[in-house]
């Protein structure tokens, strides 16, 4: 039996997950800087455990359209991983990458654009995963990652009903990276609870 509860985590254990957030976002972002060929900046990441419920109204809004990239880990943290952003958000990051005018306006993704999507999504989340094996010592297996564009709502309630029954609540890295124009990313870590007891246990807890 897991020896964290998620209900009640002591600051020490939650400080510990809140400084992994934080390097693992930072680590992305240095990854995306390097594939747009630019300096980004980027905000502290606020790090907070939420319940599956809670997440698309703290995202932006359940009817809302979020792009999202969905991955399993496997090995030693077994679980699942996502990283959203929300409609605007994704389309200043593909106008970027594509080189497009600042404040270009896009109604819909291009077949272009979501494969720019896919490879940003691959870039970010393997960058944050390995930041997080890195730092723990731990191998992190990761499925081919896959992506939506849908409300978020929808694309939330997969690992909700993925991993409800292992429990309730998600550790939730929201950061703001960019230059000119601030870009809004949610990474959102999803480990079974025995992966948490291998993630503090690497890290001495």
């Amino acid at each position: 039996m897991s020896k964290i509860n998620m209900d009640s985590m002591d600051n020490m254990h939650f400080d510990l997950l809140r400084e992994l957030g934080n390097i693992g976002a930072g680590n992305a972002t240095t990854a995306l800087a390097q594939m747009l060929n630019k300096k980004l900046d980027m905000k502290v990441p606020k790090v907070d455990l939420v319940g599956f419920d809670k997440l698309p109204s703290i995202i932006c809004g359940e009817e809302e359209l979020v792009a999202g990239i969905y991955l399993m880990l496997d090995e030693d943290v077994e679980g699942s991983m996502m990283f959203l952003v929300p409609e605007q958000s994704a389309h200043n990051l593909v106008n970027q990458l594509m080189g497009r005018p600042e404040g270009e306006v896009q109604e819909q993704f291009t077949d272009m654009d979501l494969s720019a999507l896919q490879e940003i999504g691959n870039i970010i989340t393997g960058s944050y995963l390995s930041a997080l094996s890195s730092l723990t010592g731990l191998t992190i297996g990761a499925s081919v990652p896959y992506l939506a564009v849908d409300m978020a709502a929808a694309i939330l309630s997969v690992p909700a009903i993925e991993f409800g029954k292992i429990g309730d609540k998600a550790l939730l890295i929201k950061t703001e990276f960019g230059d000119d124009v601030m870009i809004d990313g949610y990474f959102i870590l999803i480990p079974a609870l025995d992966s948490y007891d291998k993630i503090l246990g690497s890290l001495g807890l």
